[in-house]
């Protein structure tokens, strides 16, 4: 019974609200088993009744939803290449508390996981009157869900282990996952590919990550590491990938290879908005890069085109492959989405077969920091949920 109030639970939260009929037909369980079990959910305070479905010409079915006050929070946890970003989340999905961040770029790992360690100390010290559900990272690498090891990082590293090491910390259950497969799962639940059973989501950031929906259920290969797209080899280049690999996409396709053009332009003599801002080109910022994009800076825009352009070429190999309905743009670098779209649906054109690549949509994500609501997306699939959690700040 405790596994299906969980079940209940989980399906609220991923739906906003439902009717009995619907939790039956999501779970898989008998109308009758799900209504005495809502029933009882509803005794402990942890769903509540809002309001009545519109008529469709019988009895109007009663809406169900989750109880915001009765249930914790989620801690998030977003790492990429250069930060870490951790806020907590209520089980709506508003954001309780501030988004903390901090860089990374140049730490050792020890160094890293210790800026994690105090990101979450600050943000749980702001929330001590509070349960906490979870806490979910999602990060880059070969992460097993399973172990909740990153099998990028070596066996001696504390972010070989994080799942453990930051549960071990703070006594709070704890997941890891590949952040381009979370965030396809938070495209999945509440963005642009809800109602779509093939799709294709792309994480462009530093590196441009992929995961995909197939059949309507999360895909993630044999070994559980499918989605590697940054390092197919069809950059006509021969930059050397992080990966040690020469020609990957990711050296002419990710949002580093856009920062590297802004700064090869701009001291090769091209005028930029940039030049006029109080910052060293040699380290330009995420946010300086936005800010110039948005004042119509040439150098940032034509940057933006070029990974766009390589990224398309990418896209039309994976229409060729999986032919999927639709193909969604998230990540960090879908704020650009108006620059990228025209771009890749040109490289579309002259890269990829057309009886192919016409019943593919490419979009563009809409959701603002998507990686933080997919480590929280992905926090909710596992938790246990009824069982309660204590906090333990070390």
């Amino acid at each position: 019974m405790e596994n299906l109030k969980s079940s209940i639970l989980k399906s609220l939260y991923f739906s906003s609200t439902q009717s009995i009929a619907e939790m039956s037909e999501t779970i898989g369980k008998s109308v009758p088993l799900i209504t005495k079990t809502v029933n009882e959910l509803i005794s402990e305070q942890k769903v509540v009744v809002n309001g009545l479905r519109p008529s469709t010409g019988g009895r109007r079915a009663t809406n169900y939803m989750l109880n915001v006050e009765a249930h914790g929070l989620i801690i998030a946890i977003a790492i990429d290449q250069y930060f870490v970003y951790v806020t907590s989340f209520n089980i709506i999905n508003k954001r309780i508390t501030a988004r903390l961040e901090a860089a990374i770029s140049g730490q050792t790992d020890g160094e890293t996981y210790e800026t994690i360690i105090a990101l979450v100390r600050n943000t749980l010290s702001q929330i001590e009157d509070k349960q906490i559900l979870a806490i979910g990272i999602t990060m880059p690498g070969f992460v097993d869900t399973e172990t909740g090891v990153n099998n990028s990082y070596s066996p001696s590293s504390p972010l070989h282990n994080l799942r453990a090491n930051v549960e071990n910390r703070f006594t709070i259950p704890t997941f890891l996952e590949n952040d381009s497969t979370a965030i396809a799962i938070a495209e999945k639940e509440f963005g642009l590919a809800k109602k779509i059973s093939e799709a294709l989501i792309i994480n462009l950031n530093w590196g441009v990550g992929l995961g995909m929906i197939i059949q309507n259920q999360l895909f993630k290969g044999h070994s559980g590491f499918a989605g590697e797209f940054s390092h197919i080899p069809l950059a006509n280049e021969n930059k050397l990938c992080s990966c040690g690999k020469k020609g990957c996409l990711e050296v002419e396709a990710s949002l580093f290879c856009a920062v590297e053009e802004i700064k090869n332009a701009i001291q090769t003599g091209e005028r930029s908005v940039l030049e006029t801002m109080d910052l060293d080109i040699n380290n330009l910022t995420f946010d300086k890069i936005v800010e110039a994009y948005n004042k119509g800076d040439q150098v940032t825009i034509k940057s933006i085109r070029k990974i766009a352009h390589m990224l398309g070429k990418g896209i039309s190999t994976l229409i060729h492959i999986m032919n999927p309905e639709k193909i969604i743009i998230s990540g960090r670098g879908a704020i650009f989405g108006e620059t990228l779209h025209p771009q890749i649906q040109s490289s579309i054109q002259e890269y990829c077969i057309p009886r192919l690549s016409k019943n593919t949509t490419i979009e563009i994500s809409t959701i603002k920091n998507i990686q933080l609501l997919a480590s929280t997306c992905f926090a909710v699939q596992q938790i246990g949920w009824i069982t309660k959690q204590t906090l333990t700040i070390n």
